[in-house]
């Protein structure tokens, strides 16, 4: 008798990204998220593309998918409100916090989730961790500000390091760079979030507590597992 074999991470990220369709209603404006899971969220939109009105997207790379498989895509300031925003996560929680900002989409991400009434983050199970801080921590920054908010990440015992792309600090979408911090226990995300962002040089922190998940798709070796916070 053969055992069968257990969904490899990338088939997992499959079907999350085709269960997220159940909460895309037809002939809304879709909010899409930014990564790998997310393009497989963007291939099963492909199947209902007839359906969505169009959507807005948290970066550049999201919006050339989008506009490849003929769903139209808005500005932010286009749109007042969406009914739902479909993204993914580094790390995710019992309560719905997240850190995010692995593909260097936060600002974006961050805007687009706020503009929502419902967040669904689509993750493979290595993502739900008991406690956040075991992702480095992504933090867009404003370039000349980036020493000195290297130096209050170590007053709380966090070690930044610069993103680099190439040898090269990394740009994002925004013109901005990405530092990336270990070392972190983030026991209050809530009260981090808005600590942090308000350092002077700080654009976004990546921790998602005040635009947290409202339904996670968790993908598991007995299929999607959908927790509601």
């Amino acid at each position: 008798m053969t055992t069968p074999s257990l969904p490899t991470q990338d088939e997992l990220k499959t079907l999350v990204g085709q269960a997220a369709l159940r909460y895309v209603t037809p002939g809304d404006i879709v909010g899409v998220g930014t990564g790998s899971t997310v393009n497989k969220f963007i291939e099963a939109l492909a199947t209902i593309k007839d359906q969505v009105r169009a959507a807005v997207s948290s970066s550049v790379a999201s919006t050339e998918r989008l506009r490849a498989i003929g769903i139209p895509v808005l500005d932010a300031n286009e749109v007042e409100k969406l009914s739902v925003y479909v993204d993914g996560a580094d790390e995710i929680d019992g309560h719905g916090y997240m850190v995010k900002g692995g593909g260097a989409a936060l600002t974006r991400e961050k805007i687009v989730a706020a503009l929502a009434q419902r967040f669904v983050c689509i993750a493979d199970a290595s993502k739900l961790v008991p406690a956040l801080g075991q992702f480095p921590l992504p933090v867009e920054v404003i370039p000349m500000a980036a020493q000195q908010i290297t130096r209050r990440f170590t007053t709380l015992g966090g070690q930044a390091t610069l993103r680099l792309k190439d040898g090269q600090p990394l740009v994002t979408d925004n013109g901005q760079h990405i530092l990336d911090v270990r070392g972190l226990q983030i026991t209050d995300p809530l009260g981090w979030e808005s600590a942090i962002n308000q350092w002077p040089g700080v654009v976004t922190v990546g921790i998602f507590a005040h635009q947290k998940a409202s339904v996670c798709l968790l993908g598991t070796a007995q299929g999607v597992e959908t927790i509601t916070y």
